[in-house]
């Protein structure tokens, strides 16, 4: 059983760097990746823990990319460095977050809740903040009972509080994952928002951006959609991954640690058959930046 798409708490997700890394040990993980959101800290502490385990670490990133409708998260799976290319995208995603941030705050107290960005910052360790952070901030102050009503009433898309996320260029966020010896594959296709008919025209187009992977398996697609997103990236000349996007115990109630839809197992041919080949025989997680 593998995973190629987590979260830890150096973005969005529940349990520390080291914690995650920790809890795919206990979960029989022979594979695992972390991806946090526009940021590499925690890949560090995770590599430290899998040295220590003996987890085939897959130190990764998810990069918010630029897109009209819809969510575009571009997934750099195997990086090796941290290049100067990487460096710059994620300080403008880092700059371009606490602009979107300081307006979430400000719709807040239009809305009469007197709170600052340093006091929802306070209360998180992440790196980079994000709607999650302000959803557990109003559950925390007794203003929602959970995550999912803080989106359904104020931070989803469309919601009064919602503030769109600029993102950065597809080619330059491709840059700057093979420049750190990563490979692109883009996360759950279907936030896209692209209907099915037009989809694979769009990947057509995005596979020629440079990006070489598809993670057709995800819990949040259909397992219909699914099928057809393999068949797509099998026509386009993409290789496939399977991921389960966890963010922690509870988080989400369809989101576990090595599964995806139907708490369906992850299979490791998604390693061995796709992602193992396309990162090279030379790749050993042992040899990065973040296991030194």
């Amino acid at each position: 059983m593998i995973d190629l798409h987590s979260h830890s708490s150096a973005s969005d997700g529940i349990l520390s760097p080291a914690d995650s890394a920790r809890y795919a040990f206990e979960k029989k993980l022979t594979v695992w990746a972390l991806t946090d959101h526009d940021t590499v800290d925690g890949l560090n502490d995770a590599a430290k823990v899998c040295l220590e385990t003996g987890v085939n670490f897959i130190p990764g990133i998810e990069i918010t990319v630029a897109w009209p409708e819809g969510e575009f998260h571009l997934l750099g799976l195997g990086l090796r460095r941290k290049s100067e290319e990487l460096k710059n995208t994620i300080e403008y995603l880092t700059e371009d977050r606490f602009n979107r941030n300081s307006e979430i705050v400000r719709k807040m107290n239009e809305d009469g809740y007197d709170f600052t960005l340093e006091e929802v910052q306070s209360n998180f360790t992440a790196s980079q903040i994000g709607r999650p952070h302000f959803a557990d901030f109003l559950v925390k102050k007794g203003i929602v009972r959970n995550r999912q009503e803080a989106f359904d009433r104020f931070l989803g898309h469309g919601k009064k509080w919602y503030v769109n996320h600029t993102g950065e260029n597809l080619e330059t966020a491709v840059e700057a994952i093979k420049t750190s010896g990563g490979i692109p594959v883009i996360a759950h296709p279907c936030s896209l928002f692209v209907g099915i008919a037009r989809l694979e025209e769009e990947l057509e187009k995005i596979h020629a951006a440079g990006v070489m992977g598809l993670e057709a398996w995800h819990p949040g697609a259909r397992k219909s959609h699914c099928y057809r997103l393999e068949e797509i990236a099998r026509k386009l000349g993409m290789f496939v991954t399977a991921g389960s996007d966890f963010h922690g115990k509870g988080v989400r109630a369809d989101r576990h640690l090595g599964r995806m839809f139907d708490n369906k197992k992850i299979d490791d041919r998604f390693w061995f058959e796709e992602l193992k080949p396309a990162l090279g025989e030379d790749f050993d997680f042992k040899n990065t930046e973040w296991a030194k």
